[in-house]
């Protein structure tokens, strides 16, 4: 009885940790107070893939982490490992991002499976 109720309280808990993540189900995630509009695409190998951040002029800061989020969930999904080799990537000096008509661009390649 013990383990039941162990079990059924900590599901309790983890679906209210997911009831207050922000993210709907039109791809706006929030970071740094503002949400995004991402969008990922695959390349020509599955594990290729390229994120778009539309206005990384509201924060620069919180579009990197939500391209990183979006590639993040790709690998996840498709390979089951967060390990990403970034092309280019939220991890790059400000000057080397690939930023056009305000929208972030990053190309990854999920790896480790």
């Amino acid at each position: 009885m013990m383990r039941i109720s162990i079990i059924l309280l900590s599901a309790a808990l983890v679906l209210s940790a997911c009831a207050n993540a922000k993210v709907n189900s039109g791809r706006n995630v929030e970071f740094d107070g503002v949400k995004f509009r991402a969008k990922i695409s695959k390349g020509e190998e599955r594990e290729d893939f390229a994120v778009l951040v539309r206005g990384p002029s509201k924060s620069l800061v919180g579009a990197r982490e939500a391209g990183r989020y979006e590639g993040t969930k790709y690998c996840i999904k498709n390979f089951g490992t967060s390990e990403i080799l970034w092309a280019n990537g939220p991890d790059d000096a400000d000057e080397a991002l690939v930023i056009v008509d305000d929208t972030l661009a990053f190309q990854g390649r999920c790896k480790g499976w």
